[in-house]
């Protein structure tokens, strides 16, 4: 089944590659949120962006917990810019996911992310983009 990818201006693929740290915004099982700082990468030829982080985090346990129907909002500002993306989210723990997020992660950040022993990843499929002068 293909789904809606979104398209970026230039400016905004740009400005998705800059090493920036982000905001991750889960939802908590009595629905509230709950905002993360992270570092992220966006795959804007799939809209899948990856965020690693531990199993046991608040954040990927929210996720779980939302099911398939989870829905996360990742926000990435510099000033008056930003960009917002949003999606229906999920978390992996395979060792090919996980290598793809931390080649990523790499690439974007210069350095390898953090190596816990439950490292996982959540992944986004982004069908929105909000954004301010980018």
């Amino acid at each position: 089944m293909s789904r809606y990818l979104p398209r970026l201006t230039p400016t905004a693929s740009d400005f998705l590659t800059l090493p920036r740290t982000a905001t991750l915004t889960t939802l908590r099982p009595d629905g509230t949120p709950h905002v993360a700082p992270v570092r992220f990468t966006f795959d804007a030829s799939t809209g899948l962006a990856r965020v690693t982080t531990r199993a046991g985090a608040r954040k990927a346990r929210n996720v779980s917990a939302g099911g398939p129907a989870a829905r996360v909002a990742l926000c990435q500002a510099d000033g008056f810019r930003w960009i917002t993306l949003e999606g229906r989210a999920s978390v992996a723990g395979d060792p090919v996911r996980l290598a793809e997020a931390v080649r990523r992660y790499t690439a974007r950040y210069g350095a390898a992310p953090p190596d816990p022993p439950d490292l996982a990843v959540i992944e986004v499929a982004v069908d929105r983009v909000l954004s301010l002068n980018v």
